[in-house]
Parts: structure tokens; C-alpha cells; sequence
């Protein structure tokens, strides 16, 4: 365990087993020097890291919120070796699940009494559903970020990424299927020399992006099956046990995500949280901006919407 004091916040990083299989998963902790009027768990997105989220972290202690972030399984510190890097190991989505309700206990137990707001972007939206589909009563308020909008080929996906995974191994990074899934996300941003432009609009952002050996790999077929089937899981609303059904949900995504497909689909997964029975859930889209809106251009303005919708809290 190591501290650093940075600008008005102290960091700690810790680590904890997995109550799922026993995998060491790596956690950042951010306190406010001032006091602590929040708690907002992060759970980041596919093929990222938990230190990409620092600045947005300082942020939120600058308004009185800690922050605590994990390292997916097969993501960043939360691996058994590099080569597991896009691996989920035995425990699967569901074992991605419970590490958040595993780190949610922790915040919990760290910071009694104060309200927790759950904030997942990307792969992380879909798994915060997930987690709020069997725990609402176990957060405050949810931030659906960056959201992928369902995709009906998902079940047809997961099949091929078992063929691949029965025929060359669950470990085998199935270069078809990466295509296939994000092969047409630069489309609409002209000529790039990055496979990631459709990240940020920021150069500078995508670049340290492209140089990040923790961002830039690719997925195993167990990856993809987990990846597909989570999404499935996250957008099922015929099994969610819901039983806060005035829990705030804000969902905020870039206009020029592809992730979201179009602004018709990013509206069915609004609604989808409303079928599941919740009666305070309001979006926002943001013009202009790409997949990854905490690093746009412009992103003070979505940290303090978020901060501002936090307030719902108390």
C-alpha cells in the first residue's frame, strides 16, 4: 500500500482477492484533504486502466467526493501475467460483477454513512447495470457513460468467439471478431493514422492511448464471450431484481460515439432502465464529442454536470 498527496487529494493504492476465484484485483482510492461529503465508484471501460481516470478523480475531491477505482480482471494491475491482458479467467462477467460489489463493500466500509454514486463508462456502463440489476440497494445514485447501445448480433458473436475460443483456445485474440466490432468506428473522422480516433477528439488523448500497452491490446475469444454476454445481461430487464426504484440514473454520452450507434438507440437504453421500473432516469447527449467524454474537449463542462447531478445525493 503506497500514498501520494497531489493537489488538495491524497491517492492510495491497494489491492484485494477476488471473492469470485481468488484473482488479485488492484484498487485506487482518492481522498479529499477538505472532508468528505461523497463517494463516487468508477469502473472504467475495455482495454483502459484505472490511472486514466486520475484527473476526473481530483476533480471530484475538489467537490467533497472520493473516489475508488478498480482494475477489471484482465485489465491494467488486474492480471496474472501480461499475457492475460483481454482474459477474464475463470469467474467470467459474473466474477467482473462481483469484484464491483467486492470494491463497493470496501468503499462502504472505508467511508460509513456517506452516499455512493456508481459511475461506469463504457464496458463499465454495461457492467454497472449488471451490478445495479442484483444490488441497487447498494448505491446512492448511477452514471450510465459512453454507452454501447444493444447490438441484436451479440448473441451470433458470442457463438463465433466460442468456436474460436474451442478451436484455437480461450486465450486466442480473434482478429475477425475485433473487426467486426469496431472495424467501421473510425468511419465517420476522415483520414487518421490511429485505429482509435473515434476515442477523442483530442490528439494528444488517442496518442498516449496508442502508446499505452495497457490500452492497446486486444481482446482473447474469452474476452468477447464475456464482452458479449455482458451486454446481453445489462440490457435483460425481465430479470432485474429492482427494489429502489427512485434511484437517480443519468446517462451522458458524446453525439459522435459510435459506441451508441445513433441518438434512437442511445434513447432505447434510456428507456430500457425505465422498463426495468425506475422512475428518476434523465440523459444527456453532448455535441461534438466522441466516445470518451471525461477526455474530450470540453470535459469540464460534463465533470461538472456530473458534480452537479452528484448533489441529488445530498
Amino acid at each position: 500500500m503506497d500514498k501520494v498527496m497531489h493537489g488538495g487529494c491524497t491517492f492510495r493504492r491497494d489491492r484485494m482477492i477476488s471473492p469470485s476465484d481468488g484473482l488479485e484485483i488492484s484498487i485506487l482510492v482518492c481522498v479529499p484533504d477538505t472532508g468528505v461529503r461523497g463517494v463516487v465508484q468508477l469502473v472504467h471501460g475495455m482495454c483502459e486502466h484505472k490511472e486514466r481516470y486520475v484527473p476526473f478523480m481530483e476533480y471530484l475531491a475538489s467537490q467533497g467526493y472520493a473516489g475508488i477505482i478498480h482494475d477489471h480482471r484482465g485489465h491494467g494491475e488486474s492480471v496474472r501475467s501480461k499475457e492475460d491482458l483481454g482474459y477474464f479467467y475463470e469467474g467470467g462477467y459474473l466474477a467482473m460483477i462481483d469484484d464491483i460489489r467486492a470494491v463497493n463493500e470496501l468503499a462502504r466500509k472505508e467511508f460509513p454513512g456517506k452516499p455512493l454514486a456508481l459511475f461506469g463508462h463504457s464496458m463499465g456502463s454495461m457492467a454497472v447495470r449488471s451490478f445495479t440489476k442484483r444490488h441497487d440497494d447498494a448505491i446512492d445514485a448511477l452514471v450510465v457513460c459512453g454507452s454501447p447501445s444493444y447490438n441484436s448480433g451479440a448473441g451470433l458473436a458470442k457463438v463465433l468467439a466460442r468456436i474460436y475460443a474451442f478451436f484455437a483456445g480461450d486465450r486466442h485474440r480473434p482478429s475477425l471478431i475485433q473487426g467486426l466490432a469496431f472495424g467501421s468506428f473510425n468511419r465517420n473522422f476522415g483520414k487518421t493514422v490511429s485505429p482509435h480516433a473515434w476515442i477523442c477528439s483530442d490528439p494528444e488523448i488517442v496518442s498516449r492511448y496508442d502508446r499505452d500497452p495497457l490500452c492497446n491490446f486486444q481482446f482473447t475469444a474469452d474476452g468477447f464471450i464475456n464482452l458479449f454476454s455482458l451486454m446481453q445481461d445489462a440490457y435483460d430487464t425481465t430479470h432485474w431484481a429492482m427494489s429502489n426504484p427512485d434511484l437517480p440514473v443519468l446517462f451522458i454520452s458524446g453525439s459522435e460515439d459510435p459506441c451508441l450507434i445513433d441518438s434512437k438507440h442511445f434513447a432505447k437504453a434510456v428507456s430500457a432502465m425505465r422498463k426495468a421500473g425506475y422512475r428518476d432516469v434523465s440523459s444527456r447527449l453532448y455535441p461534438e464529442m466522441r466516445h470518451e467524454i471525461l477526455n474530450e474537449t470540453g470535459k469540464e463542462e460534463v465533470w461538472g454536470d456530473v458534480a452537479a447531478f452528484l448533489q441529488c445525493m445530498g
